[in-house]
């Protein structure tokens, strides 16, 4: 019953946004693959690593994970034994993930847990590496765990109704002590997975019906895209091209693959490098986050469709109406 009410409101609160949208593009159902596998029923974290993708069930299931091919066949995949409430999963490198058991829907764990295992071709039970996480304050529930994709640092965005935080923990984990977590700002809420893009400055956040696009680390936001209808997005993962796939929970549900606006692909993929005939300067490091070279990150990416048509429309209406009132008063 929570979770319907949980979708009900998560709905409500994205309509004001979907309305104000005009770019379709991340709406339509382009399907990458199926899972094959029947154990798969409620994909609730998604990762893309090279031709592979990892996802876990929701809680309820035992520690595991599943690592699937292009085609949805699993092909491999880690197991540990008990879990309380795994809700995500990240990259963690090219060979390892970092499972999120992260899930508090009572408020009741003084810390949560993180396990490192690895991404292989075969399923075999593993010892993970154990860290556990703390919130400052209290707890908080939360599905969403990211990793950034330079300095490994990990960050947990917290699902909460009114806007949730994006916490960060220390840069260099420890599996001896509680990692205390620390707030960097506020997120949308409801927020049911999240992942890096490739250049680490910028990360997206998803829930059951937008994908919100943020700058790091200022978290500032850059632009919102809706997401395909699914029956309960939980999952999304962005691939070392930039591609962003989402999941669903169900059996045999679909992977889609979403098509980010042209304007949007431009700020949070770097630019192929182009041959140059002759040598030029390096240019001076910049602590401030650029597209390009030289080039800032605007504040925000419009993803509307363009206004000049609007504005033509309305200087031609306005000159037919000017025209109709002169010729009434001839009369």
């Amino acid at each position: 019953m929570m979770l319907v009410v949980e979708r009900l409101l998560a709905g409500v609160m994205v309509v004001p946004f979907v309305l104000g949208m005009t770019s379709g593009d991340g709406a339509r159902r382009d399907v990458a693959f199926r899972f094959s596998d029947p154990q798969i029923v409620e994909s609730s974290g998604l990762v893309a690593t090279g031709p592979l993708f990892v996802t876990v069930n929701d809680s309820g299931d035992t520690g595991r994970t599943f690592v699937v091919d292009g085609a949805g066949d699993t092909v491999g995949g880690a197991t540990w034994g008990e879990a309380t409430d795994v809700e995500a999963v990240a990259p963690w490198g090219e060979d390892r993930v970092l499972v999120g058991d992260i899930g508090d829907n009572r408020g009741n764990r003084d810390s949560v847990r993180l396990l490192r295992v690895p991404v292989e071709r075969e399923t075999r039970e593993v010892e993970p590496e154990v860290f556990a996480l703390r919130y400052p304050g209290g707890p908080r529930d939360a599905e969403a765990l990211l990793v950034h994709p330079v300095t490994r640092q990990v960050l947990v965005a917290s699902k909460e109704l009114l806007g949730g935080t994006l916490y960060a923990a220390p840069r260099e984990l420890s599996a001896s002590r509680d990692n205390v977590l620390r707030p960097l700002g506020p997120v949308i809420g409801f927020v049911t997975d999240g992942a890096f893009f490739p250049d680490g400055r910028h990360l997206v956040l998803r829930d059951y019906g937008r994908a919100v696009v943020y700058s790091y680390p200022a978290l500032e936001r850059v632009a919102e895209v809706e997401l395909p209808d699914q029956e309960q997005g939980e999952g999304i993962a962005v691939d070392d091209d930039g591609t962003v796939y989402v999941s669903t929970e169900g059996q045999r549900s679909a992977v889609l693959r979403v098509a980010l606006p042209r304007a949007l692909r431009d700020v949070v993929l770097p630019p192929a490098p182009v041959a140059s005939p002759t040598p030029t300067p390096s240019p001076t490091p910049s602590a401030e986050p650029t597209t390009r070279e030289g080039q800032e990150l605007p504040e925000s990416v419009s993803t509307d469709a363009p206004v000049w048509p609007w504005l033509l429309a309305g200087v031609l209406g306005a000159g037919a109406l000017v025209v109709l009132l002169r010729s009434l008063r001839r009369r």
